[in-house]
């Protein structure tokens, strides 16, 4: 994948920059992939230096903040340790809940087992707030909205998980990594099984939209992030089939 297609970008100021990352990027140095694409590294060559002041996870895609001066990072990183700032995420997981809505609370301990995943433990693990949103089933699958209110790692995955449901093609807690392949989900389907080329074959998780108040003009701002090439993909063929479709 050529670098220009890692990234794009959503905003930027003299204060702020808001980046749509691919799938597959990091946003900041690793300690378990040191040599990994990091998205903070390649924005730093268009912007100069940059300050993190979230993250999102590597396998996920979606809108990322950074801070380009000291005094932005501080308000920002503030935002973020009060939960002022709103997030929403869009995944796509299979089966159907038999909720409309879902509050989970479960508290989350990261880097809790031997693969570095986050696990649910009611001891140790620190508080975790997720609000879920059943928007729709789509064949074997269903959008679900995600708005988490605490930022810990894996989050939306570990909750929902902790609900017995998985996001679609997820590595590290799902034990289903089937692509979803039209062929699979369309009645009538003429193409060729051979040459078929999967519509999502990386985890259907996606951070759509951000919200919060401008470190400079005290402004409430929003941003929104598209769906990537293979996700909007997959929404649109599920929408015409099914009907059904995040609110983007």
């Amino acid at each position: 994948m050529a670098k220009e297609s890692l990234f794009s970008v959503v905003y930027s100021d003299d204060d702020i920059v808001v980046l749509n990352k691919s799938s597959g990027l990091l946003i900041a140095a690793d300690r378990y992939d040191e040599t990994a694409p990091r998205l903070d590294l390649l924005a730093e060559k268009e912007f100069g230096r940059l300050f993190a002041v979230h993250r999102i996870d590597k396998d996920t895609s979606g809108i990322i903040i950074y801070a380009r001066n000291e005094e932005a990072h501080k308000n920002l990183s503030m935002q973020f340790e009060k939960r002022e700032v709103q997030k929403t995420y869009y995944a796509l997981v299979y089966g159907h809940p038999m909720w409309d809505e879902l509050e989970e609370k479960a508290p989350l301990l990261p880097d809790g087992d031997a693969r570095h995943r986050t696990v649910v433990d009611r001891r140790l693990g620190k508080p975790s707030v997720t609000y879920f949103t059943h928007v729709g089933n789509v064949g074997p699958f269903s959008w679900i909205k995600c708005e988490p209110k605490t930022g810990r790692t894996h989050q939306i995955r570990v909750h929902l998980q902790a609900n017995k449901i998985s996001i679609v093609c997820d590595p590290l807690y799902s034990g289903n990594q089937k692509p979803v392949r039209l062929s699979e989900i369309k009645r009538k389907w003429n193409g060729d099984d051979k040459s078929e080329r999967p519509l999502l074959s990386r985890l259907a998780l996606h951070a759509y939209q951000i919200e919060f108040t401008h470190p400079k003009t005290g402004e409430k701002v929003t941003f929104k992030a598209p769906f990537p090439k293979d996700m909007e993909a997959t929404r649109n063929q599920l929408e015409k089939l099914f009907g059904i479709s995040p609110d983007l």
